[in-house]
């Protein structure tokens, strides 16, 4: 039976520790485990992983199981990791579910979004997308995003592009494809974004898919080839990304209310201090990421900041605390969704590591996470000492009398009552696009509105307890009521 860990993890958890003193308020305390080294590819690294986390108090394991177009896992749509590290049949999520779980700790299924290959031989299954969707490929069937130029290559990757309707329909099912097969606790999205690339402050110079243009053209008439900063063109190519983030959401909460949907977010350079700032912010300008409307929208359950800076570092520290302050406010304007900040452990010594650890957590935070397991400190980074050795020494520091994690803390699944939710379609000559209105069926008042994807498709997570009518131009929906803990299905609009 799924879930018994929850009980008996718990136990086994809080059994182990000293006694708590009152009950502890539930805290996320994550760790990245990257699949860029050892980890979780083999028996024998699981066991070690469950046991370091367990000492450290940690209580959710972000595990990468999708790379770059693959899977370190027997039973998903990408195909199994072709990497060495792993023993032929070998399932590392299969066996770190089932470790982790007897130990009380979640795991969600990191997955690098949009990269999908790296290295100049390709990859040696024939059904990997980079085969059949990547450089040689070509028409519709050439997924790649690409600059104006034609550059088709980001650094050492290829990058699928979120504004191709079957690129986002790959990308959704490699999600929903691992939530089916595995008893995962959540998801989490890395890269959901285009890629770097412009100077700071430049504007977003990706997204040149010729089938991505295309559809851009169809949807707003535009004309000819924008320039990458065109305001209604970066606007588009935005929506993309967040379209493809709520669709994604809709279907991994269709399988399973209580899974949580959260996201590795960028903090680039310095933070915002409203919410009309965070449209002139990095992260919104020049990778195409609006992860202010995502939390807004009820499109995740927790927004983990990947907030990277150098504690010695004035400026960087000085970035460090704005962007917690801009999660804090976040979090009272939209409790709902958990706001995390997540370290760079391998930029900083270790007690440079304790200090943002702490920092985070008396702003006010739902929590930190530390990336990552495989490079703890700078000093491991830089390849003067071992993972091996630093490791415990960091651990201690963590769980030593008043530091952030001396005493465990849980840290619970979204409530699926807290869900009210609805998805639908549209069909039509341009589907893609669409503005949709959720309305009140009996005011009429526009209780929200947001865009259909190239495919036609829509949704909502954030439905009141009321009569809802769905509407796309002159066409509407019946009225329904959407019941808690559920993602309805509309019927599909038919559009002129």
């Amino acid at each position: 039976m799924k879930r018994t860990w929850l009980l008996g993890g718990a136990l086994a958890l809080l059994s182990s520790c000293a006694p708590l003193q009152g009950a502890q308020k539930p805290q996320l305390r994550g760790l990245w485990v990257d699949a860029f080294g050892p980890g979780f590819k083999t028996p024998q690294e699981v066991d070690r992983l469950v046991a370091d986390a367990r000492k450290m108090n940690v209580n959710v394991l972000f595990a990468q199981v999708g790379r770059r177009g693959d899977c370190y896992c027997n039973r998903a749509a990408m195909p199994r990791t072709n990497d060495s590290a792993v023993p032929e049949g070998f399932d590392p999520l299969a066996d770190l579910l089932v470790k982790a779980h007897a130990q009380g700790l979640q795991v969600h299924a990191w997955i690098i979004t949009t990269a999908l290959w790296n290295s100049a031989a390709p990859p040696p299954d024939p059904e990997h997308a980079f085969n059949t969707h990547g450089p040689a490929a070509h028409g519709r069937a050439n997924w790649l995003t690409q600059k104006k130029d034609g550059l088709n290559r980001a650094g050492a990757d290829w990058v699928l592009d979120p504004g191709h309707p079957d690129a986002a329909e790959y990308i959704r099912n490699m999600y929903v494809s691992v939530v089916k097969n595995y008893d995962v606790d959540g998801i989490q999205f890395d890269r959901v974004r285009y890629p770097d690339g412009s100077p700071a402050g430049g504007p977003l110079e990706w997204g040149y898919n010729p089938t991505a243009l295309e559809r851009y053209r169809a949807e707003t008439g535009a004309v000819g080839t924008p320039e990458p900063g065109d305001p209604q063109w970066a606007a588009w190519r935005r929506q993309q990304v967040t379209n493809l983030v709520r669709e994604t959401a809709l279907a991994v909460k269709a399988v399973n209310p209580r899974l949580s949907v959260n996201a590795a977010t960028i903090t680039y350079g310095e933070a915002p201090t409203s919410e009309e700032g965070f449209t002139r912010s990095r992260p919104y300008t020049e990778v195409g990421q609006d992860w202010l409307t995502w939390v807004k929208e009820g499109y995740l359950d927790v927004n983990v900041m990947m907030n990277y800076k150098r504690d010695f570092v004035p400026v960087q520290a000085e970035w460090f605390r704005g962007w917690n302050a801009f999660a804090a406010q976040l979090l009272r304007q939209s409790p709902q969704v958990a706001q995390v900040s997540g370290s760079a452990a391998y930029l900083n010594d270790q007690n440079s590591s304790v200090s943002q650890a702490r920092q985070a957590l008396r702003t006010g935070l739902s929590g930190w996470a530390l990336y990552s397991y495989r490079t703890p400190d700078r000093e491991v980074n830089a390849g003067r000492r071992t993972q091996a050795d630093v490791w415990p020494e960091l651990s201690a520091k963590f769980t030593a009398r008043t530091m952030p994690f001396e005493l465990p803390a849980p840290w619970p699944a979204p409530a699926a009552d807290t869900l009210r939710a609805v998805r639908g379609s549209v069909s039509g000559a341009i589907p893609g696009g669409r503005e949709v209105r959720l309305l009140d069926a009996r005011s009429g008042e526009v209780l929200d509105s947001t865009f259909t994807d190239g495919a036609g498709r829509y949704g909502f997570l954030r439905v009141p307890a009321t009569q809802v009518i769905v509407q796309v131009g002159a066409q509407r929906t019946a009225a329904v009521t959407i019941q808690a803990g559920q993602v309805v299905a509309m019927p599909p609009l038919v559009l002129p």
